[in-house]
């Protein structure tokens, strides 16, 4: 018995993958995701799916966290990222960027103590990407600095990640395919140009 929400793609996910592998299971489906975690914790179902980042979300403030394990097997993909509402262009792209510019910081090595330093690269792309030359900037209608002002404020994308996710967190959750293109992952940035 496996606990779930209904309505979301995390249902459907479930009943084709066990479908697929011919795997019988009985679905006990809430409408309410706190409904469906207070089951799982009553002992109501032997599991509950959802995507790897709510399942340890959900687990951390359980009275026994290390009683509950989160699987290897995934489901399905279901990338999360941020949202903004449709029709703000101009927010839409700068939000896009900001995602884009931690990534391609991480990828350069350029963090949140050394980002100051970085500004007087010989590099054309880290210089690019900081804003001394190449204009991104005025096509976002935002300051040249803008990118060192994100670093500054928040770290590359594996330092933002780390802080929020990885180890030394409570969720500790691996990079996985979460990390860099370069180290096995599936992030990488478009061009800064």
């Amino acid at each position: 018995t496996i606990c779930v929400q209904s309505g979301t793609t995390t249902e459907l996910n479930l009943t084709d993958q066990f479908r697929a592998k011919g795997i019988d299971f009985t679905p006990l489906v809430f409408a309410d995701i706190d409904a469906t975690y207070q089951a799982y914790q009553d002992g109501r179902c032997d599991a509950v799916t959802s995507d790897r980042s709510q399942l340890a979300s959900r687990r951390t403030p359980m009275p026994d966290p290390s009683a509950h394990v989160l699987l290897d097997a995934v489901l399905s993909k279901e990338p999360l990222g941020p949202e903004v509402p449709l029709g703000d262009d101009q927010w839409f792209n700068i939000v896009k960027w900001t995602v884009f510019a931690t990534i391609e910081a991480e990828e350069l090595g350029i963090t949140q103590d050394n980002v100051d330093s970085m500004t007087t690269s010989t590099n054309p792309v880290v210089t690019r990407l900081l804003g001394a030359e190449g204009g991104l900037a005025s096509y976002l209608s935002l300051d040249d600095g803008w990118v060192v002002n994100v670093i500054k404020a928040v770290g590359n994308y594996g330092e933002i990640y780390d802080r929020n996710l990885g180890p030394g967190t409570p969720f500790d959750i691996p990079r996985g395919l979460n990390d860099l293109w370069t180290n096995g992952g599936l992030l990488y940035a478009p061009p800064y140009r």
